[in-house]
């Protein structure tokens, strides 16, 4: 993900800002060790530069830049380790993954990062077990994606003056895939015009997304079941290897 431009708050996703990441402290990061490098059968989190600092986090990651299919797992801090919880195939943009920063809006690519998790919303009832702030959608529910209106990168219930409707989502309108979805916090806190707007974790649709993660309808139903926003949860967004590698994160 309340505003609804009061609230200042929840999703569009067929693109809100990277939550900043602390700079990794050397040694910080926990798990087996071998020469001063963490093991690489470790799991994934304690192979991460940061997880957010909270004891929940999701991971989605791809192969690589230019995929579109990968794996969302969601972990669980216990005893000093990452554990995994539960774990689904994952759908990415149709134009692969690029770094947060050098995103541009309309590109359907999928920004990589470390980003939180606002607040969580959906055409339908919450899942049984939810505690996450949870904005049920309306008929008039729209995500602005104007660049030109006050309202950029928020839900409005009510379109704005300014903010045209060709430059927005109707939430409404989205059927299965907003059934349920968690809003990720890419572009969100302090939006920079022109990198994108509406990135969600969110229930699959016939294919790739235009920048979002997508998950099967029953794995998102669990990881919203599973979320606690006192555990803090962060998610990582990101490739195997390469200069967008999830483990830079």
């Amino acid at each position: 993900m309340r505003t609804l431009l009061a609230v200042g708050a929840v999703a569009l996703c067929l693109a809100a800002a990277p939550v900043p990441a602390p700079a990794p402290v050397a040694g910080s990061v926990s798990g087996a060790v071998t020469s001063g490098r963490v093991a690489s059968s470790a799991p994934l989190p304690e192979r991460m530069a940061d997880t957010g600092g909270g004891s929940q986090l999701i991971t989605a990651e791809a192969p690589g830049a230019a995929s579109t299919t990968g794996t969302v797992t969601w972990w669980d801090r216990r005893g000093g380790r990452w554990v995994r919880t539960g774990s689904a195939s994952a759908r990415f943009g149709a134009n692969g993954l690029v770094e947060a920063e050098r995103r541009r809006q309309g590109t359907s690519t999928t920004p990589t990062g470390l980003f939180g998790l606002p607040y969580a919303f959906g055409i339908e009832a919450p899942p049984s077990g939810t505690s996450y702030r949870f904005a049920r959608v309306t008929d008039r529910s729209w995500w602005c994606q104007d660049n030109d209106s006050r309202a950029y990168n928020r839900w409005v219930e009510g379109l704005p003056r300014d903010c045209r409707a060709e430059e927005a989502e109707h939430l409404v309108s989205y059927g299965e895939r907003y059934a349920h979805a968690l809003v990720v916090g890419f572009n969100y806190r302090h939006p920079v015009r022109g990198r994108g707007a509406g990135i969600f974790l969110h229930v699959n649709g016939r294919g790739a997304t235009a920048g979002c993660v997508s998950v099967p309808a029953d794995a998102m139903r669990q990881i919203l079941a599973w979320a606690d926003p006192a555990r803090r949860p962060h998610i990582a967004i990101g490739t195997r290897g390469g200069p967008t590698a999830i483990t830079r994160y």
